[in-house]
């Protein structure tokens, strides 16, 4: 569907740099630190450049009542809860998520350089936004870097109708020479809740095979999606991968798992989110200049094949983001959901903040 085809939708690109400016002021006037503010409110943005908005600024709204009630704290103060080697365990204490991952991820890679390997397990988090933002910090220093998460129940165990495993997501990025970093990002669902909920803010239907309703229906309605479940990819495989998130982020952590865990869109809960970092040092299995040899070898390789009909490039995982970046930086910015605009006009409007120019609609 194009703008032309839905009237609703956007018609302007705002800037990254004058979203991010925004969505730090929004931190800080909740309490939160400026670097933290800054980094947090990049996250966001970087998502929207990727191409996946629905874990950009469409959830700016959803942690600013997180922060409002006291369920996520401001300040992000994470505690050593284990130091042993090449194995941690963080806790987040209830901060920003997206602080805690940074602190997790460097703490990973610190140790990972120190011993080859590095293994934080993080307790009382909250929703970090996309994983790939920060395996990709790991992949830039050099380390093959592994996050996971669990999150709250929007799945039912396989043959079932309760809510009990999130999406759970997971993600793996390794460096790639002179391309982008090779980047897994993926839910254990057939497709994240926040693209759910994009589409309802887009006002558009969703796919079948998407999600099932209350009753356990087929159903292309994304409200009805949201009130019914969300469906694992590939079957009881997905079920099963999701499963396995929550036991390595939420049980090995202490932290919550299953229903002890709540969402992004739960605005007076702890979330009690756990992560799993893995980095992996590159440099104490090989030259680190061969590696990066290699993998352009083998993204060379991925992409030298005859094109399928419809297809106009072959993409390595993570390519896809890493020219949608580069496109709309080049286009001066990012298109919003209306109805994500209008949230941030609320947001505006309700802490006494001056940003007409990333509100105008021109159509």
């Amino acid at each position: 569907m194009t703008a032309a085809d839905n009237p609703e939708a956007p018609t302007i690109r705002i800037a990254p740099d004058r979203l991010v400016e925004f969505a730090a002021d929004v931190y800080q006037r909740m309490g939160v630190p400026r670097e933290d503010a800054l980094f947090t409110a990049d996250s966001l943005v970087q998502a929207d450049l990727w191409g996946h908005q629905s874990h950009g600024l469409l959830r700016l709204g959803w942690y600013m009542a997180r922060l409002q009630s006291g369920a996520m704290k401001p300040e992000t103060l994470c505690r050593l809860e284990v130091d042993s080697g090449a194995i941690a365990v963080l806790d987040g204490g209830d901060g920003l998520g997206q602080v805690v991952a940074k602190r997790a991820t460097e703490e990973a890679v610190q140790r990972a350089k120190k011993h080859g390997v590095g293994v934080v397990s993080v307790r009382n988090s909250n929703h970090f936004g996309t994983c790939m933002y920060f395996t990709r910090m790991g992949a830039q220093q050099n380390c093959i870097t592994l996050l996971m998460s669990n999150g709250g129940p929007n799945m039912a165990p396989w043959g079932g109708l309760k809510k009990k495993i999130g999406t759970n997501p997971w993600s793996i990025a390794a460096p790639a020479g002179r391309y982008a970093p090779m980047v897994m990002d993926m839910a254990n669902s057939g497709v994240a809740r926040g693209k759910i909920y994009l589409a309802n803010n887009r006002r558009e239907p969703i796919p079948a095979d998407w999600a099932i309703d209350a009753q356990g229906h087929p159903t292309t309605d994304p409200k009805a999606a949201l009130e019914g479940f969300i469906l694992p990819m590939a079957g009881h495989k997905g079920y099963v991968m999701g499963v396995m998130v929550d036991v390595l982020s939420g049980v090995l952590s202490r932290s919550g798992f299953l229903e002890g865990v709540h969402g992004p869109y739960d605005p007076v809960n702890r979330s009690r989110a756990g992560h799993l970092v893995l980095a992996l040092n590159v440099e104490a299995f090989q030259p680190v200049a061969d590696f990066h040899a290699c993998m352009e070898s083998y993204i060379e390789s991925l992409k030298d094949v005859p094109l399928a009909a419809g297809h106009k490039q072959v993409f390595y995982p993570g390519e896809m983001e890493q020219q949608a970046d580069e496109a709309n930086r080049a286009q001066g910015g990012v298109m919003l959901a209306i109805d994500t605009l209008n949230d941030l006009r609320r947001i505006e409007q309700e802490l006494g903040l001056s940003y007409p120019d990333l509100f105008e609609r021109v159509g």
